[in-house]
């Protein structure tokens, strides 16, 4: 069964490609051009849109490979600090080394990075050790003190002009980063600051699929965006200075708004309130956005947009149960799907999840522990569940589940033989001293493979699993990390009640 399409992928490239090259077109030399959101895979888009390929601002990339340099920005104190990448799990320093591996696979490559506000933060040295290794141009720019308000000193040599100027050669520089608060903004001024005091015309421009701005406020897919960024505070607005300058209604966010005022000096004083081309009259002509003009089923994109809500969410409660998220994020995403009036049990695969477990329940001996749930939702809408056992855990039992009905395997012909099992249960329980000898999915996907060998119905079963990709899937309690991994690699969109889970059956 074919997915449903909502957004013209050619169109939307297409489309933001021509803008980006018009506003180069606007200045002599170089571009600078902020790229918000993630850059390699933006799932949040493909999500909310559905008919958006993760990858597409890699193809856009390497259309202008020839005009483009790519500068990425890391804030030090969040080096420092471990912060977390949630799409995909792992710290924003990593994240950077990821993304440089995968631009390569795309023939493209990162001429430098800018470490920001730099104070010699020992995690953040490292980082650049290990850049310099991969011949990765480094860059470092400290704080500026009184930033951002003080504009006298930051247009000025105590400030832009205390920070190193990143030498390129294109007329494109993509400034990019693994997260917001990174310093893209902040770069792409002091270059500016730097080209015009060498009098080379530069301008800047902002590349943010959200919030559309060409999309009514309460738009599903702007307030998707709200959920997105619940965590940082973030909240969408009609731009005010878009409105009075050209009597049109357009979106934007906080604080591209609250900062404008700002920038707008800022960049007054290093071009000169003469030069057109550079200053902006409101945040929204700053941007290139033409996403709003490939959606071809606005009812598909509204009903995408409202899953994505509930399932920011399942992320922030499971965030906060797992003590590194907060309760008013969590209170604020609530807010938003009473607004859109969605509930949590309106995403498909929950109820079928929580009803395998009280059946379960029902059927347990008192010392049996904990049952955990999960359900899948596959292409074709069919719903499959799973729940845990002395063998399994909850995910690894749907997914083995889900991929026979696939294959159109009866459930009573094993995928993984009982010799494969206990000699995994034993080396976990025997030597690697183990809480629990159940297979996490991680683990139940090894022994898969294993099976595989000489079980044709687990051969096919196995090659069954690419299938499951970009499909729903709900659980009741915490996963452990091996499910949670497992998961993130076969490219599920998961979500859990985040509900405790016992020793007896998951580590």
């Amino acid at each position: 069964m074919s997915k449903k399409i909502g957004f013209d992928n050619s169109k939307y490239l297409q489309e933001q490609s021509r803008a980006i090259l018009e506003r180069v077109n606007r200045f002599d030399h170089k571009l600078y051009l902020e790229f918000g959101g993630k850059l390699c895979f933006d799932y949040h888009a493909a999500r909310v849109l559905p008919g958006y390929e993760p990858t597409v601002k890699m193809k856009l990339l390497q259309r202008l490979r020839e005009k483009i340099d790519i500068v990425f920005c890391i804030y030090a104190k969040d080096v420092e600090k471990g912060r977390i990448r949630g799409d995909f799990g792992m710290t924003y320093d990593m994240a950077i080394l990821k993304t440089i591996d995968d631009l390569m696979d795309w023939d493209l490559t990162v001429s430098s990075v800018v470490i920001t506000r730099f104070n010699n933060e020992p995690a953040a040295v490292k980082l650049m050790n290990k850049l310099k290794k991969k011949n990765i141009k480094i860059y470092t720019h400290a704080e500026i003190e009184g930033y951002p308000g003080d504009i006298d000193k930051i247009v000025s040599e105590e400030g832009y002009g205390k920070n190193a100027y990143i030498k390129t050669t294109k007329p494109i520089v993509i400034v990019t980063a693994p997260g917001p608060g990174s310093g893209k903004l902040a770069t792409c001024l002091s270059q500016l600051y730097h080209s015009h005091k060498r009098n080379i015309n530069s301008g800047y421009a902002k590349f943010e699929t959200f919030p559309v701005w060409n999309l009514p406020l309460k738009h599903p897919a702007n307030i998707a965006y709200e959920a997105a960024t619940a965590d940082i505070k973030d909240f969408n607005l009609v731009d005010p200075f878009h409105l009075a300058a050209y009597d049109e209604t357009a979106i934007n966010y906080n604080r591209d708004v609250e900062a404008f005022p700002i920038l707008q000096a800022i960049l007054n004083r290093i071009v000169g309130k003469e030069a057109k081309q550079g200053v902006y009259n409101s945040p929204t002509e700053m941007g290139v956005n033409r996403a709003g003009f490939a959606i071809t089923d606005d009812k598909l994109v509204k009903e995408a947009a409202k899953q994505e809500i509930i399932r920011r969410y399942f992320r922030y409660n499971w965030e906060f149960m797992m003590g590194v998220g907060r309760k008013e994020t969590v209170a604020k995403t609530e807010r938003l799907m009473q607004e859109m009036k969605v509930k949590p049990e309106d995403r498909p695969t929950v109820l079928p999840a929580r009803k395998t477990v009280r059946q379960a329940e029902k059927k347990k001996n008192d010392d049996e522990g904990i049952y955990c749930g999960a359900a899948i939702e596959l292409a074709n809408g069919k719903i499959v569940t799973g729940k845990n056992s002395l063998l399994l855990h909850a995910t690894s039992a749907v997914i083995l589940n889900a991929i026979k009905v696939l294959a159109k395997i009866p459930d009573k012909i094993p995928l993984l033989p009982a010799s494969v099992i206990k000699s995994l249960a034993n080396l976990k329980k025997d030597v690697l001293e183990m809480k629990s000898e159940s297979l996490d999915l991680e683990e139940t996907l090894v022994a898969l493979s294993i099976s595989a060998t000489s079980n044709p119905a687990a051969e096919e079963a196995l090659n069954r699993l690419k299938e499951l990709r970009e499909c729903e899937l709900h659980m009741t309690h915490i996963p452990p990390a091996g499910d949670e991994e497992g998961l993130r690699k076969l490219g599920i969109n998961a979500t859990t009640d985040a509900l405790p889970t016992s020793r007896y059956f998951l580590r």
